[in-house]
């Protein structure tokens, strides 16, 4: 990056000078600057390739940009390597950050673990030092050191970074609980069931660097075709040069001529030709709150047959909202019965008491104290408002709620007087994006790892009809690389921890970007920095267009150097000429592609 960065300052500050009329030596000074730092690392790459035989467009660049020099036309050859320093240097930093955050990943877990020996004493030992069988005691608040199950205990933990939940899930004897996950109010006695490089977080990790490793690696359009393009035209090139050597011509028209048909024929313009349109197309996404990575990263969105979304924290906002108050005694209003609720909430710290609380405050309420406050875990909370015992908790079975809704049944003096719907709301615009979507791609499908109601009651909402529920991390992995086997360029669209393997894996990884974890952040391609789902199909739709602009570029670059080839082999083309024909197609591409800077591209769109 810093040699990139350099580069740019070098041609910048060239650019400025030789505008402002100042001598020729120096701007000359600052280009050249440019093409050393800038151009060493692909003049390098280029010479590896050639050791193995190979012929790459970075090679073939820094010659281009060399000839431009050696005819006066350096500021277009520094300008050549500013491009492609920059590139190069993009792609280095967001491998080295990806590297960074799956490291990142195996720091959730604690360091240090409090270990109950079979005295019943307490050691704390290293987290990593545990062994299968060992029993941890984990405080309220603290982390979960490792993989395990629930000896004795009840406590709410929050398990979104590992299934998606929204809501904590209440454990106790015999239940399950995954490293790196939060316990929340209750004390917990574990039996260690995986060594800490056994863990789910750790084999989360583990697939990140598996899906990037294997993901095929994607080259934009004109890199596809680089290699038969560099060595025709260097073959050309040194054909044009010897021949008419051998066949009595002098040395300088030869070499004229050979310098003439490298400049006409190099892709210059036609590299210029797919940059600025996706350059300007992530510029103008940048603007709407999407990042997009790359340059192939906006291709490869464009090419979309199948986006899978994640539930929690992605098609919904991620947080428990109350979604329905019901009263179970005629005497009780809605807004007393949230009152009363709320005030014995609000010294809890669940999740679902913030969910009330917060419900009472949106409606205005006037909360009165509380004394005698006690938290369950496991079962609720007691605590007495206006000198009544007022008790919240888990509703029983035959207390029934909408799908995928959790339950929480309020009583007074031992009596039910009201039931609380507690859900995860759908993001007001969801609907409309899934509905874009499809008509963009194709029937989208719903990737989750909460339950089967949950996932159904959602669907249903936003219009997905193909639900796919219950998946750990692993699994949303396995269904897209199913996806991907069945003929789909999927876009995987998540916000946690539990996405990131199947964003690695996906032909493009899109984050929510207000609460994606760091890994995911990472591990995606594209980033809805305001969490908007409808720049989704618009960055598609973005993408598509950009590809049009550059087929359309293509053509024009391609023509122009068809027919100044043709003109230099059969004819004799001025090389001042074939010079302005070159420029001439490079700034009308360049401008061609700059359109799509407009706002009104990505409205369209």
């Amino acid at each position: 990056m810093r040699w990139a960065a350099t580069a740019l300052g070098l041609f910048l500050a060239g650019l400025c000078l030789q505008l402002a009329g100042a001598p020729e030596w120096s701007w000359w000074a600052l280009y050249l600057a440019c093409y050393a730092t800038g151009g060493w690392e692909p003049a390098l790459a280029g010479l590896q390739a050639l050791r193995e035989k190979t012929l790459d467009v970075d090679l073939l660049m820094v010659l281009a940009a060399i000839g431009a020099a050696s005819i006066g036309e350096i500021t277009d050859g520094a300008l050549l390597i500013v491009i492609f320093a920059t590139s190069g240097a993009l792609e280095a930093l967001a491998t080295a950050r990806t590297e960074d955050s799956v490291r990142g990943l195996l720091n959730l877990a604690p360091d240090t673990a409090t270990v109950v020996t079979a005295a019943g004493a307490e050691q704390v030992r290293p987290a990593s030092e545990l062994e299968v069988g060992d029993e941890v005691l984990i405080r309220p608040g603290e982390r979960v050191p490792a993989d395990g199950a629930v000896l004795s205990g009840a406590s709410a933990v929050d398990q979104a970074t590992i299934t998606g939940e929204p809501i904590p899930a209440d454990v106790s004897a015999g239940s399950e609980v995954f490293a790196g996950t939060l316990n929340g109010t209750g004390s917990l006695r574990v039996w260690v069931s995986r060594r800490a490089e056994d863990s789910v977080v750790a084999r989360i990790a583990a697939l990140v660097e598996q899906a990037g490793r294997t993901k095929a690696r994607t080259q934009l359009f004109i890199e596809k075709v680089e290699q038969r393009y560099s060595l025709g035209m260097v073959a050309a090139t040194v054909a044009l040069f010897a021949i008419p050597l051998l066949f009595g011509s002098e040395l300088r028209e030869s070499l004229l001529r050979a310098m003439t048909f490298m400049i006409v024929a190099s892709p210059c313009a036609v590299v210029l030709a797919t940059m600025p349109p996706l350059l300007a197309a992530i510029a103008n996404a940048g603007r709407h709150g999407v990042l997009v990575k790359s340059a192939v990263v906006m291709e490869q969105l464009g090419t979309t047959t199948k986006v899978a979304f994640d539930k929690t924290g992605t098609l919904t906002r991620g947080t428990p909202e109350v979604a329905e108050v019901r009263a179970l005694d005629a005497g009780w209003s809605r807004d007393e019965l949230l009152r009363i609720a709320a005030a014995a909430e609000k010294p809890s710290e669940h999740p679902l008491a913030t969910a009330v609380v917060r419900a009472a405050e949106l409606a205005e309420l006037s909360l009165p104290p509380a004394v005698d406050f006690a938290a369950l875990p496991g079962r609720g909370v007691t605590a007495r408002v206006d000198g009544r015992l007022v008790e919240i908790g888990a509703a029983p079975a035959e207390f029934e709620v909408e799908a995928g809704c959790t339950a929480v049944l309020v009583r007074r003096d031992g009596e039910p007087i009201g039931l609380l719907s507690i859900s995860d709301e759908p993001r007001p615009e969801a609907p409309a994006a899934v509905a874009a979507t499809r008509e963009l791609t194709s029937d989208p499908v719903l990737l989750t790892g909460d339950t089967a109601a949950g996932a159904s009651r959602l669907a249903e909402h936003v219009g997905i009809t193909d639900v796919r529920a219950g998946l750990l991390p692993d699994q949303k992995l396995g269904e897209v690389d199913q996806l991907r086997s069945d003929g789909h360029r999927v876009a995987f669209v998540g916000d946690g921890i539990n996405d990131a393997p199947a964003m690695a894996g996906a032909h493009a990884g899109i984050a929510m970007g207000g609460a994606g974890s760091d890994l995911t952040l990472q591990a995606a391609d594209a980033i809805i920095v305001r969490d908007d789902l409808t720049a989704i199909p618009a960055v598609v739709e973005l993408s598509r267009r950009a590809h049009r602009v550059v087929t359309a570029n293509l053509v024009i670059a391609g023509t122009f150097i068809a027919v100044l080839v043709t003109w230099d082999l059969v004819g004799h083309l001025p090389l001042p000429l074939g010079v302005a024909g070159h420029e001439g197609s490079t700034i009308l591409v360049a401008l061609n592609g700059l359109r799509l800077l407009r706002r009104t591209a990505w409205k369209s769109a």
